[in-house]
């Protein structure tokens, strides 16, 4: 009976400890699967923030932008000239094509694209090329340093080097995300370009108010190309221009009036008559008799007579 159930027993103990492993197999898969599901949203939540403050800098209107997926990474495309819409075309073919083994490389495609964008992105906000590196590696403390620093926004840069293709170059305009000047290449809008709609100078960085152009400066008025009809000569800054000029072989010139030969002009007779003199509105004041007559001129003291000297002998004084 012992020898038996010896088999038995073994049996049981397998069992327990293959249920054991089991367990613990499937604790550690949700502890697992629990950390990165509180990294991913602890992610999102950084990553959104950040991106919101560089879109905010950009001057793109609406802050919900910035916290939908995929569609901020779009926008962020845009800023950094490059088509947005080639995310979604690395999207599709990382998820429809992994089961060949090809969708790996529309993953690289994809980061190759986000750091075109961050580098054309650090030169609108003053940075140096070199910053992508950082990007590179830790592309969280890029866009922290880029969000929270005193930099300004500045889309008039070189145009980028791909910026004449049109697959790779941005040339969507979307409502309330400020269309880049930068992504359009040197010359585009020329006659026979035809410019896209929307790429008007950025907000902001327009002329400033007060610069426009000096007075006596402007185009002339009536000044034609030769060939097609008479031009008229521009007139220069705060000088007129003489009446019957005219450029040689166009014509007879007509000699310019002298100054002050011609009849001058009769007198104007005056608008208003001249106003009669208004009399005195009183009479002078009277003479004042004097307060007291003169006073009577005094008669002289009569002379003194001389005193006899003393001694006869002596002559008078």
């Amino acid at each position: 009976m012992r020898g038996e159930s010896r088999p038995h027993d073994q049996r049981n103990v397998s069992l327990m400890g293959y249920d054991g492993y089991e367990s613990g197999a499937y604790a550690f898969l949700g502890i697992y699967f629990t950390i990165i599901l509180i990294s991913s949203v602890i992610g999102y939540v950084v990553g959104s923030f950040l991106m919101m403050k560089i879109f905010d800098k950009a001057g793109i209107t609406d802050r919900w932008r910035a916290w939908v997926p995929v569609y901020n990474t779009m926008i962020f495309l845009k800023l950094g000239d490059v088509s947005p819409w080639l995310l979604l075309y690395c999207i599709g073919g990382t998820i429809l094509l992994a089961w060949i083994g090809i969708g790996v490389l529309f993953a690289i495609a994809m980061q190759v694209l986000l750091i075109l964008a961050a580098w054309r992105i650090g030169l609108k906000l003053q940075k140096d090329s070199v910053w992508v590196v950082l990007f590179i590696f830790l592309p969280v403390v890029w866009m922290a340093i880029v969000a929270f620093d005193s930099s300004r926004w500045n889309p008039n840069i070189v145009p980028a080097s791909w910026a004449g293709n049109g697959f790779f170059a941005d040339r969507t305009v979307w409502q309330g995300v400020p269309v880049q000047a930068g992504a359009a290449p040197q010359g585009y809008g020329q006659p026979g370009y035809g410019a896209p709609q929307g790429y008007g100078a950025p907000q902001g960085y327009g002329a400033p108010q007060g610069y426009g152009a000096p007075q006596g400066y402007g185009a002339p008025q009536g000044y034609g190309q030769p060939g097609y009809g008479q031009p008229v000569p521009p007139a220069q800054p705060g000088y007129g221009a003489p009446q019957g000029y005219a450029q040689p072989g166009y014509g007879a010139p007509v000699p310019p009036a002298q100054p002050s030969y011609g009849q001058p002009a009769a007198p104007q007779p005056p608008v208003f008559p001249p106003r009669a003199p208004q009399p005195p509105s009183a009479p002078p004041a009277a003479p004042q008799p004097p307060a007291a007559p003169p006073a009577a001129p005094q008669p002289p003291a009569p002379p003194v007579p001389p005193v006899p000297p003393a001694d006869p002998m002596q002559p008078p004084a």
